[in-house]
Parts: structure tokens; C-alpha cells; sequence
């Protein structure tokens, strides 16, 4: 049986050779010749195809070690695919949606800042109950202002070397004199600051507390002042040490909710107005349950007579305003006319302060009425009905137009207090009113689209405020705001056709 199943399988290929023996020899050379011909094309395409998909596969996995997992691209499937058993959409990250700087709260450092790397030390917040039941929290009265409550009225001055701030090591609990809140890993700080910045900001956040106390400012509300011992002597060549309010260096303590006075410093160094007070964000394991507060450096040149006297502030209505601007007072350096209707102000001054208020949206300064937006019932000018003098624009008072005692020509931007969350829909234009210039070195900033690069750059120096803020999440988001009224107010150079002029600082 097995013997003729053989036979019955071979019988096909032995009747294909008898046939072939029978032909001539000529032919049964073609039919072999074309049969080798065939196997061995056979032989050849399957080869070159197995080298081909080694060749690819190679090429892939040098690409994945090469530049990793976010920028394969699959030679088999198109970018976007849609996956067949769940249905979702594929898309394969490249070079145009990857964030290739990424900072986290956990990270010490942006990835564009090189230098030296210092371990990061974390911090072991502790409190003494003995001196917080002595402190009252304190809370912002009907003006918004920052007022103490009677705790620091009973204790005028007094020694706080026994208190300690919130330790900076975990090391039993003291202060580690290397390492600072400010971080500046490379050679030199960002050039937007100076020595003078560098030495300010340092100082405020770093500086030991040798004794804080209030200081009363006549009608406005008190000031919250420490005095610190400085690593280096003051650097300000205009620091009246005989002042009898600070004998060496100090700073200003400002209430949490005013954070927006250290974004105001950095974006007024960033744009290169360079109008602000130094300020940083520092915790007091005795002030606001250690949460970080603004730190506002001293300058005893705003004060001539003291801070109870009126400070070197220029008093004019928004009239009288509008007509300085069209003077262009002190413009080249001519001296305006008796009856012109001019304030020792400089004509650039005002530009600089609309653009910076303007981005800020700080209407405390032109628009203490909030005359120009729409504002909502919880801010001070409709608690105290400044609204209804809208009416009569202007007789409404600029206010807090402050300038050094030995400098009246230029303008110090003081208590900015800017917000965030005011939509581009309700912008107060009010501040541009009047305005024909602008600074070219700002406007350059703003069109260069590098604002965000540097906001980071720089806010990356205030550790305490970086974190207070969310870490990278949080700046990012301040940062969108100030960029999209940066595109409105292009927008408004382009179609009022102001003119950009470099403006000496």
C-alpha cells in the first residue's frame, strides 16, 4: 500500500522528465537554462529584501539611543494614525512640540543656566509658639493698605536677635550662611542688574534681622521696617545713614497678597526702565504664619524730611497731566516756561511709566478712580465711591508720582500693585491717554518674543518667589498674561502710530 502511495506522488515529476529526455537536446538545454535563470533571480530579490530590513531596523534603534523616545517617527505608520483596536489618535511628538527647557519644582536650576551646581537643601520649617502668640496676623484695612495691628503699636522697637527666621538647613535648625535664596549659578548675574541690584536683593533675603519695628508715615498707613546686618557695607551712594529711621541698611515688609512687587521689579529690570525698588520674597517664621512676603528695599532719598513728612511726590491733576504731556516738558533739556504748566517730571518719564503700568495693568498711579475699566466690587475704588468722580476727569488727582530727593527729573515706580487677572476684554487704556512715545529698548524687548526667556532668567534668582508661586507651572501662567497685553499693546503702537524713541535712562 505505502509502495504505491509513493509511486502515485511521483508519478507527476516522472512523467515531466520522460517527456523532457524525449525532446532534442537543444531544447532541454533552454528548459534547464530558463529554470536556473528563475531560481536564481528567486535567490537574489530575497536576499536584498533581508538585508533592507536589517538596514531599516538598525537605523531605528540608532535613532531611538541617539535623540530617545520622544522623537521616533515609524516608517511602517504615518504620524496621527489611528489605532484599530481602541480607536484613539497616535501622534508621535517632534521637534516642534517638545519643551525642550523644562524646569520642575524638584529641579535646582534651568536647563540654559550652567555653572556650578549646588545640592539642593531642604528646608525643616519650625516655629516658636512663645513669640507667634506675640504677633497678630495682619490684615489690609479699607484702602488696601498694609496696617499692623496693635501688637506692633504696643512694642515700638524692640531686639529680635532672638528670634530666627525660617532655617534655611536642616542642620539643628540654624540658618546656613552659604546658601542664599538668590540663585546665580553662573559667572555674573543677568545684565538687566547690577552690582547694586545684586548686593540689594542679597541682602533682603539673606540679611540676619537685628530688629524690626513700625514706622509711622503721618495720614498713611505705617511701614513695617527690619533692619538687618549686612555681609557688605551698603552700596548706595545716596544712603543718608544720619537718617535717624535706619541707621544701616533695611528693608520694607509688605503683606503676601502684594507679590506682584517682586514680578514688578524683575520685568521693570528685564524691559530696562529701571524705575523699581529692589525687591524679593522672604518668609518670617514670626510674620503670617512663615508664609513669604514681599521684601521692599529702603531708599531714605524718597523721604527728605522723614517718613512722617510728605515724601517727594509731584501733586497734579489728570488736566494738568494731559497738558505737561503735550509741552513735553524738559525735553532736550529746555527748561519749560513759567506759566507752562509743567512739573520737574521729564517728558520720557511719563512713557515709561504708561507702558510699565499698562502691562501691569497698576491703575493706582493715573486711574485711582478706575475710570478706564470696568472694576469689580471688591476693589478699593468702588469701596470708597472714587468711581463717581469719573465724571468730572479732569480734576481726578494722579496720584503716588514719587521721585528722589536729589533726582526730581525721573520717577520711582512704588507700591505696584499690579493684576493678573483682568481680561484683555477690560484693559485699562486709560494709562495710554495722551501717550505719543514709547521706549525703543522696551518696545525691542517685547518684539523680540524673548520676554519669556528672560522673566524666567530672571525670576529663576528669587527661589523663595519662584516657589511661592507654583514653581515653573506658576511663573509660566504670569508670564502668559503679561504676553498677551505685550501683543495688545503692539497692537495699540501699530494703530495709533506712536512713535518708538531711545530714552537714556
Amino acid at each position: 500500500m505505502g509502495k504505491c502511495r509513493f509511486h502515485w506522488l511521483c508519478f507527476p515529476f516522472l512523467n515531466l522528465t520522460s517527456r523532457i529526455r524525449r525532446r532534442p537536446l537543444s531544447k532541454r538545454s533552454l528548459i534547464f537554462a530558463t529554470v536556473c535563470v528563475v531560481y536564481l533571480v528567486f535567490v537574489v530579490s530575497h536576499v536584498g529584501y533581508s538585508q533592507q530590513h536589517r538596514d531599516r531596523r538598525t537605523d531605528r534603534d540608532k535613532n531611538r539611543h541617539a535623540r530617545g523616545p520622544y522623537n521616533l517617527q515609524s516608517n511602517d505608520a504615518p504620524l496621527g494614525s489611528v489605532d484599530l483596536q481602541t480607536g484613539a489618535s497616535l501622534v508621535i511628538p517632534n521637534r516642534s512640540n517638545v519643551v525642550y527647557i523644562t524646569l520642575k519644582s524638584k529641579r535646582l536650576k534651568p536647563a540654559h543656566i550652567r555653572g556650578t551646581i549646588r545640592p539642593k537643601l531642604r528646608r525643616k520649617v519650625r516655629r516658636n509658639k512663645s513669640t507667634n502668640s506675640t504677633f497678630t496676623q495682619n490684615k489690609p484695612d479699607t484702602k488696601g493698605n498694609f496696617a499692623p495691628k496693635s501688637s506692633w503699636t504696643e512694642t515700638k522697637e524692640a531686639d529680635y536677635k532672638s528670634l530666627r527666621l525660617i532655617p534655611k538647613s536642616h542642620k539643628d535648625g540654624v540658618a546656613d550662611p552659604h546658601v542664599s535664596t538668590i540663585r546665580i549659578y553662573s559667572q555674573r548675574a543677568p545684565p538687566w542688574f547690577s552690582a547694586q541690584d545684586v548686593a540689594a536683593m542679597r541682602f533682603l533675603a539673606d540679611a540676619n534681622v537685628l530688629r524690626i519695628r513700625e514706622v509711622s508715615r503721618g495720614e498713611l498707613p505705617p511701614l513695617l521696617m527690619f533692619e538687618g546686618e549686612p555681609k557688605l557695607a551698603s552700596t548706595s551712594p545716596h544712603n543718608d545713614k544720619r537718617n535717624s529711621v535706619c541707621g544701616g541698611q533695611c528693608g520694607i515688609i509688605t503683606n503676601p497678597v502684594d507679590s506682584t512687587e517682586v514680578f514688578a521689579f524683575h520685568l521693570d529690570r528685564v524691559l530696562g526702565l529701571n524705575r523699581t525698588l529692589p525687591a524679593v520674597s522672604r518668609a518670617f517664621s514670626f510674620l503670617h504664619d512663615g508664609r513669604p512676603c514681599p521684601v521692599v528695599s529702603w531708599d531714605a532719598s524718597l523721604y527728605p524730611e522723614g517718613p512722617a513728612a510728605p515724601s517727594a511726590t509731584v501733586r497734579l491733576t489728570w488736566g494738568e497731566y494731559q497738558t505737561s504731556l503735550k509741552q513735553r516738558c524738559w525735553h532736550k533739556n529746555i527748561s519749560p516756561k513759567p506759566n507752562s504748566g509743567c512739573s520737574t517730571i521729564h517728558h520720557y518719564e511719563w512713557s515709561k511709566l504708561a507702558l510699565f503700568d499698562f502691562l501691569l495693568q497698576i491703575h493706582n498711579r493715573l486711574d485711582q478712580s478706575c475710570c478706564g475699566f470696568r472694576p469689580r466690587q471688591e476693589d478699593v475704588c468702588v469701596g470708597l465711591g472714587q468711581q463717581a468722580q469719573c465724571g468730572d476727569q479732569d480734576h481726578i488727582q494722579v496720584a503716588n508720582i514719587v521721585h528722589r530727593n536729589h533726582d526730581p527729573r525721573h520717577v520711582v515706580f512704588t507700591d505696584n500693585k499690579g493684576f493678573f487677572d483682568r481680561n484683555e476684554d477690560n484693559l485699562d487704556f486709560r494709562l495710554l491717554e495722551g501717550i505719543k512715545e514709547l521706549p525703543e529698548q522696551a518696545v525691542s524687548v517685547l518684539r523680540s518674543r524673548k520676554l519669556r526667556e528672560k522673566l524666567l532668567q530672571s525670576l529663576f534668582l528669587d527661589q523663595t518667589y519662584w516657589e511661592s508661586q507654583g514653581g515653573r507651572q506658576g511663573i509660566d501662567k504670569l508670564i502668559d498674561v503679561i504676553e498677551r497685553r505685550a501683543k495688545v499693546l503692539l497692537t495699540y503702537i501699530n494703530a495709533h502710530g506712536i512713535k518708538i524713541t531711545a530714552m537714556m535712562s
